[in-house]
């Protein structure tokens, strides 16, 4: 396995991963071998390439012992990776995410359906119309779920926190120091606590639906959401990406939020603040 571990995780991985949990991460990378092997045997698997992979997991493509198709998930937080697998479950019926099919909590693995054709929206071309977007948008925050489990989800607040704090900590690091200054951020910050002390349309949000984290599906199955990060809040807040991603003018802006907020159950003005929180 080490020979196919050089082809799994680059250096812009390791960095990644690194950036993310620290030294934690190095020492995972060293046993990544002995665990992707054990998983591979436990579950029947054959590792069949690298997949695009998060900032939080190396990613897999392999087939199953039918020859099904499949991802294989590995990180360095079992925790993450036991979420992300709750969640996923919350909108399984949906059909919007993948199926879950194996989850190892204990050493952190996840078994996923492979979607095909499967390409990130960030790399067709052209892409997808706004409204098969704000189509996947509403049958993620209009999907019938338990309320037990809903309840159990964490608040917008605790999202908008993490991120923040996640950010600056990457502009003090890296080198948007030199070309952001930090009260930018701090305004950002204050724009998005004011718009969650005051939600709107609270539901189940993704928490991190941006182009990467969604797949093609065919034209059968449409849109596909994967890599969720689940909280409990303003509806607008899965839109924000998708009104910001690659927009030229604030014309292009206007546009794609009178196409999104209406259907997904948001206001313009409400859609535009959060935009305004996130791109400062």
């Amino acid at each position: 396995m080490s020979g196919v571990l050089t082809d799994l995780v680059d250096d812009v991985q390791r960095e990644r991963l690194v950036r993310r949990f620290g030294c934690k991460a190095r020492n995972w990378l060293s046993g990544l071998p002995a665990l992707v092997d054990e998983l591979a045997d436990d579950w029947k698997l054959t590792v069949t390439g690298p997949a695009p992979h998060g900032r939080t997991s190396v990613v897999m493509f392999v087939r199953r012992a039918d020859g099904t198709a499949a991802v294989l998930k590995v990180g360095p937080d079992p925790a993450l990776l036991a979420t992300e697998a709750c969640t996923l479950g919350l909108w399984e019926a949906t059909g919007r995410v993948p199926a879950v099919w194996e989850v190892d909590k204990r050493r952190g693995g996840l078994l996923l359906e492979a979607i095909e054709p499967g390409e990130h929206v960030a790399d067709m071309d052209p892409a997808p119309a706004l409204e098969e977007v704000a189509a996947l948008i509403r049958d993620l925050h209009t999907a019938r779920l338990p309320e037990h489990k809903v309840s159990r989800l964490h608040p917008l607040q605790s999202r908008v926190n993490f991120l923040y704090d996640l950010w600056e900590h990457r502009r003090a690091e890296g080198r948007a120091a030199d070309l952001v200054p930090a009260v930018l951020l701090h305004h950002g910050h204050a724009r998005a606590r004011a718009l969650t002390a005051n939600e709107d349309n609270v539901v189940a949000l993704h928490g991190d639906l941006h182009p990467h984290n969604v797949l093609n599906g065919g034209p059968r199955r449409g849109l596909v959401a994967i890599d969720p990060r689940a909280c409990l809040g303003d509806a607008a807040v899965d839109a924000v990406e998708w009104v910001l991603w690659q927009a030229g003018s604030r014309e292009e802006v206007d546009r794609r939020i009178s196409v999104l907020a209406p259907a997904i159950g948001s206001s313009p003005a409400r859609l535009l603040g959060w935009c305004r929180a996130a791109a400062p």
